[in-house]
Protein backbone atom coordinates (compact mmCIF):
# COMPACT_ATOMS: atom_id res chain seq x y z
CA UNK A 1 0.00 0.00 0.00
CA UNK A 2 1.70 3.14 -1.34
CA UNK A 3 0.43 6.41 1.29
CA UNK A 4 1.00 9.93 1.17
CA UNK A 5 -0.08 11.97 3.52
CA UNK A 6 -0.84 15.82 3.08
CA UNK A 7 -1.78 18.50 5.40
CA UNK A 8 -3.31 21.36 5.12
CA UNK A 9 -3.66 24.51 6.84
CA UNK A 10 -5.90 26.98 7.80
CA UNK A 11 -6.20 29.44 4.69
CA UNK A 12 -6.04 26.41 2.53
CA UNK A 13 -9.51 25.44 3.71
CA UNK A 14 -11.23 28.92 4.61
CA UNK A 15 -14.09 28.47 2.02
CA UNK A 16 -15.22 25.90 -0.53
CA UNK A 17 -13.30 26.83 -2.83
CA UNK A 18 -9.97 26.59 -1.24
CA UNK A 19 -11.01 23.13 -0.63
CA UNK A 20 -12.09 22.76 -3.80
CA UNK A 21 -8.63 23.14 -5.17
CA UNK A 22 -7.73 20.78 -2.06
CA UNK A 23 -9.68 18.18 -3.48
CA UNK A 24 -7.85 18.75 -6.97
CA UNK A 25 -4.56 17.74 -4.80
CA UNK A 26 -6.17 14.84 -3.58
CA UNK A 27 -7.39 13.46 -6.59
CA UNK A 28 -4.15 13.83 -8.57
CA UNK A 29 -2.56 11.96 -5.32
CA UNK A 30 -5.23 9.11 -6.05
CA UNK A 31 -4.51 8.83 -10.12
CA UNK A 32 -1.04 8.31 -8.92
CA UNK A 33 -1.69 4.97 -7.47
CA UNK A 34 -1.67 6.47 -3.70
CA UNK A 35 -3.93 6.07 -0.64
CA UNK A 36 -3.98 9.26 0.94
CA UNK A 37 -4.60 10.62 4.64
CA UNK A 38 -5.43 14.36 4.49
CA UNK A 39 -4.83 16.00 7.81
CA UNK A 40 -6.68 19.50 8.20
CA UNK A 41 -6.70 22.51 10.22
CA UNK A 42 -9.56 24.86 11.65
CA UNK A 43 -10.52 27.13 8.66
CA UNK A 44 -8.45 30.53 8.56
CA UNK A 45 -9.72 32.42 11.61
CA UNK A 46 -11.77 29.72 13.35
CA UNK A 47 -9.59 29.22 16.28
CA UNK A 48 -8.94 32.76 17.45
CA UNK A 49 -13.14 33.09 17.04
CA UNK A 50 -13.36 30.34 19.42
CA UNK A 51 -10.33 31.59 21.86
CA UNK A 52 -11.94 35.15 21.64
CA UNK A 53 -15.48 33.44 22.37
CA UNK A 54 -13.72 31.26 25.67
CA UNK A 55 -12.56 34.44 26.83
CA UNK A 56 -15.99 36.05 26.93
CA UNK A 57 -17.26 33.32 28.94
CA UNK A 58 -14.49 32.95 31.59
CA UNK A 59 -11.86 34.86 32.86
CA UNK A 60 -9.38 32.06 32.85
CA UNK A 61 -10.96 29.68 30.71
CA UNK A 62 -10.09 25.93 31.96
CA UNK A 63 -7.02 24.33 30.01
CA UNK A 64 -8.76 20.97 29.47
CA UNK A 65 -12.44 22.58 28.36
CA UNK A 66 -10.86 24.91 25.92
CA UNK A 67 -9.43 21.65 24.02
CA UNK A 68 -12.61 20.17 23.99
CA UNK A 69 -13.84 23.87 22.76
CA UNK A 70 -10.65 24.37 20.18
CA UNK A 71 -11.04 20.83 18.85
CA UNK A 72 -14.41 21.93 17.32
CA UNK A 73 -12.71 24.22 14.58
CA UNK A 74 -10.78 20.92 12.53
CA UNK A 75 -14.13 18.62 13.10
CA UNK A 76 -15.70 21.02 11.44
CA UNK A 77 -13.14 21.17 8.28
CA UNK A 78 -13.21 17.36 8.14
CA UNK A 79 -16.79 16.81 7.56
CA UNK A 80 -17.42 19.94 4.92
CA UNK A 81 -14.08 18.21 3.00
CA UNK A 82 -15.48 14.32 3.46
CA UNK A 83 -18.68 15.51 1.90
CA UNK A 84 -16.95 17.30 -0.81
CA UNK A 85 -14.97 14.18 -1.26
CA UNK A 86 -17.58 11.76 -1.77
CA UNK A 87 -19.76 13.97 -3.85
CA UNK A 88 -17.35 13.29 -6.73
CA UNK A 89 -17.77 10.03 -5.83
CA UNK A 90 -14.60 9.29 -3.53
CA UNK A 91 -14.62 6.65 -0.90
CA UNK A 92 -13.45 8.67 1.89
CA UNK A 93 -13.69 9.10 5.62
CA UNK A 94 -13.28 11.60 8.59
CA UNK A 95 -11.67 10.40 11.70
CA UNK A 96 -11.02 12.58 14.82
CA UNK A 97 -7.79 12.28 16.88
CA UNK A 98 -9.49 9.86 19.56
CA UNK A 99 -11.02 7.88 16.73
CA UNK A 100 -7.48 6.81 15.31
CA UNK A 101 -6.26 7.28 18.18
CA UNK A 102 -3.89 9.86 18.11
CA UNK A 103 -2.72 9.12 22.17
CA UNK A 104 -1.31 11.87 24.13
CA UNK A 105 0.30 13.08 27.59
CA UNK A 106 -1.97 15.08 29.78
CA UNK A 107 -0.53 18.26 28.81
CA UNK A 108 -4.12 20.29 28.13
CA UNK A 109 -3.19 23.39 25.27
CA UNK A 110 0.25 21.89 24.14
CA UNK A 111 0.02 17.85 24.41
CA UNK A 112 2.71 15.88 23.13
CA UNK A 113 1.85 12.92 21.30
CA UNK A 114 2.82 9.20 22.71
CA UNK A 115 1.28 6.85 20.26
CA UNK A 116 -0.54 6.20 17.04
CA UNK A 117 -2.08 2.99 16.49
CA UNK A 118 -0.98 2.50 12.81
CA UNK A 119 -2.30 -1.10 12.88
CA UNK A 120 -6.01 0.30 13.53
CA UNK A 121 -5.80 3.27 10.75
CA UNK A 122 -4.13 0.94 8.47
CA UNK A 123 -6.84 -1.40 8.64
CA UNK A 124 -9.19 1.52 7.94
CA UNK A 125 -7.52 2.54 5.11
CA UNK A 126 -8.09 -0.82 3.62
CA UNK A 127 -11.62 0.02 3.25
CA UNK A 128 -11.24 3.39 2.26
CA UNK A 129 -8.80 6.13 -0.55
CA UNK A 130 -9.04 9.05 1.48
CA UNK A 131 -8.84 9.23 5.29
CA UNK A 132 -9.67 13.00 6.46
CA UNK A 133 -8.04 13.42 9.93
CA UNK A 134 -8.35 16.55 12.48
CA UNK A 135 -5.23 18.23 12.74
CA UNK A 136 -3.80 19.67 16.06
CA UNK A 137 -5.83 17.29 18.27
CA UNK A 138 -5.27 13.69 19.84
CA UNK A 139 -6.89 12.07 23.28
CA UNK A 140 -5.33 11.62 26.61
CA UNK A 141 -5.21 8.08 28.62
CA UNK A 142 -8.73 8.79 29.86
CA UNK A 143 -10.18 9.24 26.44
CA UNK A 144 -10.13 13.40 26.96
CA UNK A 145 -9.46 15.37 24.12
CA UNK A 146 -6.02 17.55 23.69
CA UNK A 147 -4.77 19.65 21.73
CA UNK A 148 -1.32 20.17 20.44
CA UNK A 149 -0.69 24.06 20.66
CA UNK A 150 -0.53 26.29 17.71
CA UNK A 151 0.75 24.72 14.64
CA UNK A 152 0.06 21.52 15.77
CA UNK A 153 -1.47 19.99 12.62
CA UNK A 154 1.95 19.63 11.19
CA UNK A 155 3.06 17.64 13.99
CA UNK A 156 -0.23 15.44 13.34
CA UNK A 157 0.43 15.10 10.19
CA UNK A 158 3.92 13.87 10.54
CA UNK A 159 3.38 11.68 13.40
CA UNK A 160 1.07 10.22 10.88
CA UNK A 161 3.35 9.73 8.17
CA UNK A 162 6.20 8.12 10.57
CA UNK A 163 3.43 5.89 12.10
CA UNK A 164 2.16 4.79 8.48
CA UNK A 165 5.69 4.61 6.85
CA UNK A 166 4.30 6.83 4.31
CA UNK A 167 6.38 7.94 1.34
CA UNK A 168 6.19 11.29 2.47
CA UNK A 169 4.38 14.22 3.87
CA UNK A 170 3.04 17.46 1.70
CA UNK A 171 2.27 20.21 3.96
CA UNK A 172 0.53 22.45 2.07
CA UNK A 173 0.30 26.38 2.99
CA UNK A 174 -0.45 29.59 1.26
CA UNK A 175 3.67 30.00 0.60
CA UNK A 176 5.25 28.69 -2.17
CA UNK A 177 7.89 26.95 0.61
CA UNK A 178 10.62 27.55 2.66
CA UNK A 179 12.67 31.01 2.22
CA UNK A 180 15.85 32.67 3.31
CA UNK A 181 13.80 34.95 5.82
CA UNK A 182 10.51 36.48 5.57
CA UNK A 183 10.02 37.57 2.18
CA UNK A 184 7.43 40.47 3.97
CA UNK A 185 9.95 41.70 5.63
CA UNK A 186 13.18 41.38 2.91
CA UNK A 187 11.69 40.99 -0.53
CA UNK A 188 14.78 39.83 -1.84
CA UNK A 189 14.20 35.97 -0.15
CA UNK A 190 14.63 33.61 -1.92
CA UNK A 191 12.87 29.78 -1.99
CA UNK A 192 14.75 27.19 -0.83
CA UNK A 193 15.04 23.93 -2.78
CA UNK A 194 16.44 21.72 -0.33
CA UNK A 195 17.10 22.38 3.34
CA UNK A 196 18.38 20.03 6.20
CA UNK A 197 16.28 18.79 9.10
CA UNK A 198 18.50 20.77 11.58
CA UNK A 199 18.16 23.43 9.72
CA UNK A 200 14.78 24.04 9.72
CA UNK A 201 14.62 23.11 13.28
CA UNK A 202 16.74 26.25 14.18
CA UNK A 203 14.98 28.07 11.85
CA UNK A 204 11.41 27.10 13.23
CA UNK A 205 12.48 27.17 17.18
CA UNK A 206 14.36 31.13 15.64
CA UNK A 207 10.83 32.51 14.62
CA UNK A 208 10.16 31.00 11.49
CA UNK A 209 6.29 30.54 10.97
CA UNK A 210 6.52 27.63 8.26
CA UNK A 211 6.61 24.69 10.15
CA UNK A 212 5.93 23.52 14.12
CA UNK A 213 9.37 23.18 15.60
CA UNK A 214 7.84 19.29 16.45
CA UNK A 215 6.74 18.12 13.22
CA UNK A 216 10.24 18.88 12.41
CA UNK A 217 11.82 16.99 15.13
CA UNK A 218 9.41 14.04 14.48
CA UNK A 219 10.40 14.03 10.76
CA UNK A 220 14.01 13.79 11.79
CA UNK A 221 13.20 11.12 14.33
CA UNK A 222 11.85 8.98 11.82
CA UNK A 223 13.23 10.06 8.83
CA UNK A 224 10.50 11.51 7.01
CA UNK A 225 10.83 13.71 3.83
CA UNK A 226 8.88 17.08 4.53
CA UNK A 227 7.55 18.86 1.32
CA UNK A 228 6.80 22.37 1.44
CA UNK A 229 4.57 23.62 -0.70
CA UNK A 230 1.68 26.07 -2.04
CA UNK A 231 -2.53 25.21 -2.07
CA UNK A 232 -2.65 27.48 -4.98
CA UNK A 233 0.13 26.88 -7.07
CA UNK A 234 1.53 23.34 -8.87
CA UNK A 235 5.10 24.75 -8.02
CA UNK A 236 8.02 22.65 -6.68
CA UNK A 237 8.41 23.63 -2.79
CA UNK A 238 10.81 22.97 -0.62
CA UNK A 239 11.92 19.15 0.24
CA UNK A 240 12.89 18.88 4.08
CA UNK A 241 15.33 16.19 4.05
CA UNK A 242 18.50 14.44 5.48
CA UNK A 243 21.56 16.79 5.37
CA UNK A 244 23.79 16.06 2.22
CA UNK A 245 27.57 17.01 1.05
CA UNK A 246 25.61 19.84 -1.28
CA UNK A 247 23.87 21.71 1.06
CA UNK A 248 27.74 22.14 3.17
CA UNK A 249 28.33 24.42 0.15
CA UNK A 250 26.50 27.58 1.19
CA UNK A 251 27.75 29.30 4.59
CA UNK A 252 24.27 30.25 5.68
CA UNK A 253 21.10 29.19 4.78
CA UNK A 254 18.83 31.55 5.95
CA UNK A 255 18.12 34.32 8.41
CA UNK A 256 15.15 33.92 10.74
CA UNK A 257 13.70 36.99 13.84
CA UNK A 258 11.79 35.92 16.78
CA UNK A 259 9.80 38.94 18.09
CA UNK A 260 8.64 37.40 21.19
CA UNK A 261 10.90 37.61 23.60
CA UNK A 262 11.52 39.39 27.20
CA UNK A 263 14.40 40.45 28.73
CA UNK A 264 15.05 39.62 32.55
CA UNK A 265 18.13 40.49 34.47
CA UNK A 266 18.38 39.74 38.06
CA UNK A 267 20.85 41.86 39.55
CA UNK A 268 23.77 41.03 42.25
CA UNK A 269 22.59 37.35 42.84
CA UNK A 270 24.98 34.71 44.78
CA UNK A 271 27.34 33.54 42.57
CA UNK A 272 27.74 30.33 44.44
CA UNK A 273 26.99 26.64 43.09
CA UNK A 274 22.98 26.40 43.42
CA UNK A 275 21.59 29.27 42.49
CA UNK A 276 21.41 28.76 38.53
CA UNK A 277 19.18 25.57 39.82
CA UNK A 278 17.31 27.65 42.36
CA UNK A 279 16.35 30.24 39.21
CA UNK A 280 15.58 27.99 36.36
CA UNK A 281 13.85 24.91 38.26
CA UNK A 282 11.04 26.53 39.49
CA UNK A 283 10.33 28.32 35.95
CA UNK A 284 11.00 24.98 34.37
CA UNK A 285 8.07 23.53 36.80
CA UNK A 286 5.81 26.28 35.33
CA UNK A 287 6.33 25.16 31.66
CA UNK A 288 8.21 28.31 30.71
CA UNK A 289 10.77 28.21 27.57
CA UNK A 290 13.85 29.61 28.45
CA UNK A 291 16.23 30.87 25.73
CA UNK A 292 18.84 33.53 26.17
CA UNK A 293 21.31 33.27 28.87
CA UNK A 294 23.97 34.70 29.82
CA UNK A 295 26.09 35.75 33.36
CA UNK A 296 28.07 38.11 33.80
CA UNK A 297 32.03 37.87 35.60
CA UNK A 298 31.65 37.74 39.35
CA UNK A 299 32.25 40.61 41.53
CA UNK A 300 32.96 39.89 45.31
CA UNK A 301 30.94 36.95 45.28
CA UNK A 302 27.72 38.73 43.16
CA UNK A 303 26.91 38.23 39.50
CA UNK A 304 23.99 39.75 37.24
CA UNK A 305 22.15 36.83 35.58
CA UNK A 306 20.09 37.76 32.00
CA UNK A 307 18.06 35.19 30.17
CA UNK A 308 15.19 35.29 27.77
CA UNK A 309 11.46 33.91 27.92
CA UNK A 310 8.27 34.35 25.85
CA UNK A 311 6.76 37.80 26.24
CA UNK A 312 3.53 35.56 27.28
CA UNK A 313 5.44 34.62 30.20
CA UNK A 314 7.19 37.62 31.74
CA UNK A 315 4.43 38.54 34.45
CA UNK A 316 4.16 34.72 35.69
CA UNK A 317 8.17 34.32 35.27
CA UNK A 318 8.62 38.23 37.66
CA UNK A 319 6.35 36.66 40.13
CA UNK A 320 8.43 33.43 40.20
CA UNK A 321 11.49 35.37 41.07
CA UNK A 322 10.24 37.94 43.20
CA UNK A 323 9.10 34.61 45.37
CA UNK A 324 13.01 33.37 45.23
CA UNK A 325 14.60 37.20 45.42
CA UNK A 326 15.61 36.66 48.99
CA UNK A 327 16.74 33.30 48.50
CA UNK A 328 19.34 33.34 45.45
CA UNK A 329 20.42 37.16 47.51
CA UNK A 330 19.44 39.47 44.30
CA UNK A 331 19.34 43.37 44.52
CA UNK A 332 16.81 43.58 41.65
CA UNK A 333 14.76 42.75 38.60
CA UNK A 334 14.52 44.15 35.37
CA UNK A 335 12.50 43.27 32.74
CA UNK A 336 12.21 44.61 29.18
CA UNK A 337 10.10 43.27 26.42
CA UNK A 338 11.32 46.05 23.50
CA UNK A 339 13.75 43.09 22.28
CA UNK A 340 13.87 40.84 19.44
CA UNK A 341 16.34 37.79 18.26
CA UNK A 342 17.25 37.57 15.08
CA UNK A 343 19.51 34.35 13.65
CA UNK A 344 22.02 33.22 10.87
CA UNK A 345 21.06 29.51 10.20
CA UNK A 346 23.28 26.80 8.16
CA UNK A 347 24.70 23.60 7.98
CA UNK A 348 27.90 25.24 6.33
CA UNK A 349 29.12 26.78 9.54
CA UNK A 350 30.64 23.93 10.50
CA UNK A 351 32.85 24.13 7.45
CA UNK A 352 33.49 27.50 6.78
CA UNK A 353 34.86 30.21 9.38
CA UNK A 354 34.12 34.26 9.74
CA UNK A 355 30.66 33.38 9.83
CA UNK A 356 30.45 35.76 13.52
CA UNK A 357 32.72 38.52 12.34
CA UNK A 358 30.68 38.74 8.67
CA UNK A 359 26.98 38.90 10.89
CA UNK A 360 28.83 41.26 13.85
CA UNK A 361 29.98 43.89 11.24
CA UNK A 362 27.19 44.02 9.26
CA UNK A 363 25.41 45.21 12.36
CA UNK A 364 27.84 47.57 13.66
CA UNK A 365 27.63 49.09 10.33
CA UNK A 366 24.01 49.87 10.54
CA UNK A 367 24.76 50.75 14.48
CA UNK A 368 22.77 47.45 15.96
CA UNK A 369 23.73 47.01 19.24
CA UNK A 370 23.75 43.63 20.51
CA UNK A 371 22.53 42.52 24.13
CA UNK A 372 22.92 38.81 24.23
CA UNK A 373 24.73 36.55 21.80
CA UNK A 374 24.16 32.93 22.08
CA UNK A 375 25.61 30.13 19.24
CA UNK A 376 24.85 26.26 18.15
CA UNK A 377 27.33 24.56 15.42
CA UNK A 378 24.89 26.28 13.03
CA UNK A 379 23.10 28.85 14.34
CA UNK A 380 24.18 32.33 15.67
CA UNK A 381 21.93 34.52 17.51
CA UNK A 382 21.68 37.92 18.61
CA UNK A 383 19.15 39.99 20.96
CA UNK A 384 18.59 42.91 19.78
CA UNK A 385 16.76 46.14 20.24
CA UNK A 386 12.97 45.41 18.68
CA UNK A 387 13.31 48.62 16.44
CA UNK A 388 15.76 47.41 14.76
CA UNK A 389 14.78 43.85 13.93
CA UNK A 390 13.89 44.33 10.10
CA UNK A 391 16.80 46.46 9.28
CA UNK A 392 19.33 43.34 10.92
CA UNK A 393 17.29 41.16 9.32
CA UNK A 394 17.53 42.83 5.47
CA UNK A 395 20.92 43.60 6.50
CA UNK A 396 21.98 39.95 7.43
CA UNK A 397 20.31 38.49 4.42
CA UNK A 398 22.68 40.70 1.97
CA UNK A 399 25.48 40.40 4.12
CA UNK A 400 25.79 36.47 3.57
CA UNK A 401 24.37 36.77 -0.01
CA UNK A 402 21.55 35.19 0.02
CA UNK A 403 19.65 37.52 -2.26
CA UNK A 404 21.86 35.99 -5.23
Amino acid sequence: MRIRVQKYGGTSVADLECMQKVREKVLKALDMGYKVVVVLSAMSGETNRLIEMAGRWSKRPDLCEMDVLLATGEQTSIALFSMLLKECGVKARSMLGFQVPIQTDKSFGKARILDIDADKLKAVLDKYDVLVVAGFQGCDSEKRITTLGRGGSDTSAVALAAALNAEDCEIYTDVAGVYTTDPGVCPQARKITKIAYEEMLEMASMGAKVLQIRSVEFAKKYNVPIHVRSTFSDGPGTLVVQEDKSMESAMVSGVAYDKDQARITLVEVFDEPGVAAMIFEPISRANIVVDMIVQNPSREGKTDMTFTVPKGNTEETLKILKRIKSDIGASGILHDADVAKVSVIGVGMRNHSGVAAIAFSALKNENINIMIISTSEIKISCLIEEKYTELAVRTLHEAFGLDK
